[in-house]
């Protein structure tokens, strides 16, 4: 298992896999971890440690972002704000899972019957390489703190940050084997899927991925928690102020190089603003500092491996062909996986830019000619993760939120994940939720107590 520096596609480390009989004492350590964990008491046993954690995080701040700037190119800053997500993250489940985890009283025919929440046990998260401590840390605070154990499976090109993690929930005081990283590649994952000590799965990555991951954990019965690809549409209203709109879309687009589930990536503006929306948007992403990740003026750096580049290079092409115009960007570097942030204008469904998630800092605009269209843009696409709206018109908003297929709208701001609030998608996007009360309770057993006397 290899890292290789995006930047300048020079080899980092080298990792051995771990055997057959590693990964059964790791997944063994973890059965016996549980056994223990799930008696500790929430607020008094658990939160300390996660306490703990969320301040080796803050501590650590400075040494985590450079290795996730060398193992996939996460431009410094955005590195540094990953960590401090975590580390709020951490805060924020230790202060308040208890209470998401209180029992729910119900009336019903008995003297006293309720509902409790009670973990189920090691939970296997395979995790994607573009946020590679945010998409562990969000599915582990809520987890652990509910009284279940995490197994994690790396992205293979982000190892580092994987070890890093497991040394950072062992040295916050947490015991051995409550939080555990396998170092598998892809072949041995249906097996630690069949193994009896994994109760459930959870996994972020792409479509392919989550159909499979899918198909082994239901022919063994155990529940999965899928946030696969999306295609997120940003609805721009005639009404929005255009200049700043567009700052915000190049933003949006851009946020870690391109490479989120939940970027904006189709662009989907009222005829009567879309020439003023299309030139304002080309120049703000004309404008994106592209470089060496490292650098703090950096704001788009390399994309995470060759292929990736590769295959969005060959999505612009395919759109071309079919129709679309470059009105900016969209050329690669001699060096690095770099691609220059393009915009592509007169594009419609069946475009690969349209159809198809684009995982880099490529953007697709499209026109809808009145607010029927607009919602059909928006929906026509097999993902369903997340959309927002731009518009001063706040009723009107609120109205097309409620018609739009997806797991979150956000109105006015970029779709973002946040500990408070449920976060995850419909249709290929996945399903099941992560984060705020929903997401603590995907992985308990709601008990129902009935007691008659």
């Amino acid at each position: 298992m290899k890292s290789i520096n995006p930047a300048t596609e020079e080899p980092i480390a080298e990792y051995p896999q771990h055997t057959p009989a590693q990964i059964e004492k790791r997944l063994r350590r973890a059965e016996s971890a549980f056994d223990a964990w799930r008696r500790t008491r929430c607020h008094d046993e658990r939160t300390p440690y996660m306490k703990s954690a969320a301040n080796l995080l803050r501590s650590r701040r400075a040494e985590l972002s450079k290795l996730m700037v060398r193992e996939m190119g996460k431009p410094i800053t955005g590195a540094e704000q990953e960590i401090d997500k975590c580390a709020d993250a951490c805060d924020y489940f230790a202060e308040h899972a208890e209470a998401l985890l209180a029992n729910e009283p119900i009336e019903s025919d008995a003297t006293r019957s309720y509902v409790r929440f009670d973990p189920i046990g090691p939970v296997l998260a395979i995790m994607p390489w573009n946020f590679p401590f945010w998409q562990v840390i969000r599915f582990a605070a809520p987890n652990l703190m509910a009284g279940n154990v995490g197994v994690l499976k790396h992205s293979p090109n982000v190892i580092g940050c994987a070890l890093a993690i497991e040394q950072l929930f062992r040295d916050a005081g947490f015991p051995d084997g409550v939080f555990t990283t396998l170092l598998v590649d892809t072949p041995m994952v249906q097996r630690i899927i069949e193994h009896p000590a994994i109760r459930a799965v959870t996994l972020t990555g792409s479509e392919r991925a989550g159909r499979a991951v899918a198909a082994e954990a239901g022919s063994v019965l155990k529940k999965t928690v899928l946030e696969l690809g999306g295609s997120d549409p940003f609805i721009v209203l005639a009404d929005a102020d255009i200049g700043a709109v567009a700052k915000s879309a190049a933003a949006a687009r851009c946020i870690n190089s391109g490479q989120s589930c939940i970027a904006a990536k189709r662009f989907i503006v009222e005829e009567t603003a879309a020439d003023e929306f299309e030139a304002a948007f080309a120049l703000a992403m004309a404008e994106l500092v592209v470089g060496d990740p490292s650098k703090r003026e950096t704001q788009v750096g390399p994309l995470a491996r060759r292929d990736l580049m590769e295959n969005l290079a060959d999505q612009v092409t395919r759109s071309v062909k079919a129709g679309g115009r470059v009105v900016v960007g969209g050329h690669q570097r001699d060096k690095g996986f770099y691609y220059a942030p393009a915009v592509l204008a007169d594009v419609r469904p069946g475009m690969a830019v349209f159809d198809e998630e684009t995982f880099g800092p490529v953007a697709a605009v499209a026109r809808a000619g009145d607010e029927h269209d607009l919602i059909w843009l928006a929906n026509v696409t097999k993902y369903g993760l997340g959309a927002s709206i731009w518009t001063r018109d706040l009723d009107r908003a609120e109205r097309l939120a409620a018609r739009i297929e997806a797991g979150n709208v956000f109105v006015n701001g970029p779709v973002k994940s946040d500990p408070r609030l449920p976060f995850g998608g419909i249709k290929t996007s996945g399903y099941g939720r992560e984060l705020g009360l929903m997401g603590i309770r995907e992985f308990v057993n709601a008990k129902t107590v009935w007691v008659k006397g």
